[in-house]
Formats: structure tokens, C-alpha cells, sequence
């Protein structure tokens, strides 16, 4: 039996464990991940990525591969919001269900993408090996044991039959809804489990692009076939298109049940055209389910995206949240590694992500009713906007200081004003004669911001730093400074004076503010720094 040693072992080649790869190596961790995939995806699953998702590829270096497979301009399909019609020849009468908020220039440097999931994972696959990760398609984890000196996993060629001891100091299990890290750490899962029942048909139709008349989309909802109600999404902007009609196994339907004649003709009566040509590419069965596993966290096994929480796809959260996931939990475990971070941080990733992807579930849920005709007035109000969901959600830690314990994750309202627990605000400033996004400058050391008048702050950052060996740089803001502004005061959208200090996290979330001097800079500094990076340090404040 081979056996390897790496850093981090990665179980599951989706979008959300090939993010984990590509995070941690550009954050210089080598990464093993198994798949037991043959390849990438073959079908343009999950076609929407999110600003926040594409400030986390911005921050990595390789935003510019991901939003060059966008074609055309996507964004006019997210302009269009959800429909629903009788049938697809009458889009002149749509009525428009939602029409959500999801970027804007005040608010991120990025905008959402459309773009297939076909074609991302290629590039994500490439990215990854090019960050140093061991990316092994054909493969599957057997099995995995823990103690405090690491994990052993077992895992086999599925072409060969060839085993592999896999000695790793952490295990991340992106493995999906049926997630065998799951199993074997014998987490359970709560929620109201399978809501529905749905069958993802891809198909081309060029008659379509003729009924629609141009007119763009997110989803577009169509009731004219009897006893379905049909999806129609083509977020891409390429071929096939993807319907998704309902099936109802209380009534004794199987996925079997629906031929290619039978899909075929689905599509044609939510066209409202019996003779329009139809060619099926692909029936894929799946379930609309709402589940959470109790930890994602257990000992040096983390569990990220569908394998933690599973979820419909209304609002398009799935691929985008388990990113996120991904995302917080790579910085983390990269500084557990190099030794400047305690064990209290990577408990903070359960704390912060379990507590977001409970919200992004139940919202998932809110809008899977509505669309579904089955909401009440107490349901409808308790939806918020998709660009809470994606760019304003809070964390809640033991590793951040002076949050609003008392907020929820997800606000009524857009609320980035620096508060701790929340993601740094969008602005813009000059370095020299670059112009950079404030999102530009947060990716793997804590940055302290403060004015040019708050020099006494940055000198004391740079010894709370060098005491606790950890990296971290500052920006002094202002004329004379190492930036300047270039659009709105910095200082107001972070909740501060000029001689004020805020700590951003590697995340770019918020970890710490004071909104003007204080008594002992140094002292205050070392405390919230220590606490930041889950060190034990008594003189932290609460």
C-alpha cells in the first residue's frame, strides 16, 4: 500500500472542495484531494456566482480566469429576476416574482457572474494543481481514523483497485448531500428534510430563443403542464438549457418514469408549442432538501458546502455558500499550520459558518415556498434580499470583539458600517498611482486601517504583531499616507474617526474597531490581535 503525507486531505472535486484547494495553496498549503468522479462536471450545474464569491477569487488572484468564461455580459440574466408564466410563448404576461438586489458599484468591485459549472471546475482544477494541490480524480476515501496527531484515511484507485494511506494533519469532507465524511463521523442532521422531489432535464430548443424574444432571466417559471411546475434557467447564456419539472413519488412516480418522449413533452407544454423540436442532453434526479449538520467541526475533520448544509436551490446559495465555507475555513486552517493561530480559531469556523448556513437554508426555504404558492404573509416577510445573503452576512465568534451579539446573522437591511462581525465596506483608494478596492488589500495578514492622524495606532499594531509573531500589516490613510481616498471617506464607512483603528481579518471581515484613541494602544491591540487569531490572551476585550 502507497502511502502520502500532506497538510490538508480535501474529500470531494466540486466547486466547494476544488475552492479549498485553490484557497490553501494560495496560501502556500499543499492539498491532496480525492474524487471519485471520473472528471469535472459535464453539465452547467450551479450557473450563478455570487460578488462576494467572485471578491473571494478577486482576493486569490484568479478572478480574471473565472470572469473570463463569462459570455457575453451574464449580468442582463440576473437584471431579469424570477418569472412565471402560463407558458413560455406568452413572456409578453410574465409576472415578475422577485427581482432581487445582488451587487451593486457602492456596495463591491465585483458583480455576479454567470458562467456554467461545467466550465468553472476545468478551471478550477487547473488553478488548484497550479497552487501545488494533488488533484485525484477516480478516487474515493474507505476510510478515515483521527487522534491528536493527525488523520489517517484510506482511499482507492477506482480504476485499479489500488489503495493509498493518506496521512494528512486535517480533513476537509466537501463530498456533497450524501457525504461519506459525514457518515463516518456519525454526525446527524436536522431540518425538515426532503421537501420535493425534482428532475433536472437539460435540453436544446431552438425554437425557444424565438418564443422568448430575447427576453432574460434568472428562472422563469411556467404552469401550463398539468401537475408540474416547471424551471426553465439558462443563467450561462450557452447550450442546453435546463428545465426542472417536479416528481411526485407519493403518487408512485420514479425518475424512470420520465422517457425522453415524456420530458420532451413536458418542455413542450410549458413552450405552448406541441411540435417544437426537443433534444434531451441529460435527466439528472435529485431532492429539494433542507438539512444542517449539528457540527461542522469535529476534532481535524471539517465538513463544507452540501455535506454541512443542504438546501433547495432557490436563490441559487448552494455552490456559493459552500465557497464561503470554503474560504473562511482556508485562511484559518493556513495559519493554524504556519503556528501563528490557536485551535480557538478553527473552532471559530463551525461558530461562524453553522450559525450563516442555518440562514442561507431557511431563506432557501422562504423563497422555495413562495415560488411554490405554498407562503403566508409570515413567510413572505420573512425573506430578505439576496444581497443580504451573499454580501451582509454577520459572523458571530469568540474570535471577533465588540460584535452585536444581539443582530442576527441576516439583517432586515444591507448593513456593511464596519461593525465587527461583518465584512469590510467597499471603498476605493490610491496607492501611487494604482487605483485599488479596499477588498484589494485583505487576503492572508490581518491589516489595521487608520488615518493619518492614527500613526500611534499603527506603530502599535506593528508591536502587537512582532510580540505575538504574528503577520500583519497597516495602512495609514490620507494625504501623506500609504493610501488616499478615492470616492467616499473610508473613515465613515468603517464607523471612525481619522484617529481611529479597525483590524480586518485575512476575510476581509471586520475582527476589531475603535472609533477614536485610547489609553494604552499597545496593550488594547495585543489583546484583540491575540484574541483574532484564537491565542489565549487574558487582557482581550469582551
Amino acid at each position: 500500500m502507497n502511502h502520502v503525507r500532506v497538510p490538508v486531505l480535501i474529500v470531494g472535486g466540486g466547486p466547494v472542495g476544488l475552492s479549498s484547494a485553490l484557497f490553501l495553496g494560495r496560501h502556500g498549503v499543499p492539498t491532496m484531494l480525492v474524487e471519485k468522479r471520473e472528471a469535472t462536471s459535464q453539465l452547467p450545474r450551479a450557473p450563478g456566482l455570487q460578488a462576494r464569491t467572485m471578491e473571494f477569487f478577486r482576493a486569490a488572484g484568479v478572478s480574471d480566469a473565472i470572469r473570463s468564461l463569462e459570455v457575453g455580459d451574464s449580468h442582463a440574466y440576473f437584471e431579469g429576476g424570477i418569472l412565471q408564466v402560463r407558458t413560455f410563448a406568452e413572456i409578453d404576461d410574465a409576472v415578475v416574482l422577485e427581482k432581487p438586489s445582488l451587487d451593486g458599484p457602492d456596495i463591491s468591485p465585483e458583480r455576479v457572474m454567470g458562467c456554467g459549472q461545467d466550465r468553472y471546475e476545468r478551471v478550477l482544477v487547473e488553478l488548484a494543481r497550479d497552487a501545488g494541490a494533488d488533484v485525484r480524480f477516480r478516487t474515493r476515501l474507505l476510510s478515515f481514523g483521527q487522534d491528536d496527531d493527525g488523520v489517517t484515511a484510506v482511499v482507492q484507485d477506482t480504476r485499479t483497485g489500488e489503495q493509498t494511506t493518506v496521512l494528512a494533519d486535517y480533513l476537509i469532507g466537501a463530498d456533497g448531500a450524501s457525504s461519506r465524511t459525514r457518515e463516518v463521523l456519525g454526525l446527524r442532521r436536522s431540518g425538515r428534510g426532503t421537501v420535493f422531489n425534482a428532475l433536472s432535464i437539460y435540453f436544446r430548443a431552438p425554437e425557444l430563443e424565438e418564443l422568448l424574444k430575447g427576453r432574460k432571466f434568472i428562472l422563469c417559471y411556467a404552469t401550463a403542464a398539468p401537475g408540474t411546475l416547471m424551471g426553465l434557467s439558462r443563467l450561462h447564456g450557452v447550450d442546453p438549457w435546463l428545465a426542472a419539472p417536479l416528481y411526485y413519488p407519493e403518487r408512485g412516480e420514479t425518475p424512470e418514469d420520465y422517457t425522453d418522449e415524456r420530458c420532451a413533452g413536458i418542455v413542450r407544454t410549458a413552450a405552448g408549442k406541441a411540435d417544437m423540436k426537443v433534444e434531451i442532453v441529460a435527466k439528472v434526479p435529485w431532492h429539494g432538501a433542507q438539512l444542517v449538520a449539528e457540527t461542522f467541526r469535529r476534532g481535524r475533520v471539517f465538513l463544507a458546502g452540501d455535506a454541512a448544509h443542504l438546501h433547495p436551490p432557490a436563490g441559487g446559495f448552494g455552490a456559493n455558500t459552500g465557497i464561503h465555507d470554503s474560504h473562511n475555513l482556508a485562511w484559518k486552517l493556513a495559519a493554524v499550520l504556519r503556528g501563528w493561530a490557536g485551535e480557538a480559531l478553527l473552532d471559530s469556523y463551525d461558530a461562524e459558518r453553522r450559525l450563516v448556513g442555518e440562514a442561507m437554508a431557511e431563506q432557501a426555504m422562504v423563497r422555495n415556498r413562495i415560488r411554490h404558492g405554498h407562503a403566508d404573509e409570515k413567510t413572505r416577510a420573512a425573506m430578505v434580499d439576496d444581497i443580504i445573503i451573499t454580501l451582509g452576512y454577520r459572523y458571530k465568534s469568540g474570535v471577533i470583539t465588540g460584535g452585536d451579539a444581539a443582530a442576527p446573522v441576516l439583517t432586515p437591511k444591507l448593513e456593511l458600517t464596519g461593525q465587527p462581525g461583518t465584512r469590510a465596506p467597499h471603498v476605493w483608494f490610491h496607492r501611487d498611482d494604482e487605483r485599488v478596492a479596499a477588498a484589494d488589500l485583505f487576503w492572508d495578514d490581518f491589516v489595521l486601517l487608520t488615518g493619518t492622524g492614527g500613526a500611534e495606532w499603527a506603530r502599535a499594531a506593528r508591536d502587537a504583531a512582532t510580540a505575538l509573531s504574528v503577520p500583519l500589516r497597516t495602512y495609514l490613510i490620507g494625504d501623506g499616507g500609504d493610501l488616499t481616498g478615492a470616492g467616499r471617506d473610508w473613515a465613515h464607512a468603517y464607523g471612525v474617526t481619522d484617529r481611529g483603528a479597525v483590524l480586518v481579518r485575512p476575510d476581509a471581515f471586520v475582527a476589531w474597531r475603535a472609533p477614536g484613541p485610547v489609553p494604552d494602544r499597545r496593550g488594547v491591540l495585543t489583546g484583540v490581535l491575540a484574541r483574532a487569531c484564537g491565542l489565549s490572551s487574558p487582557g482581550a476585550p469582551r
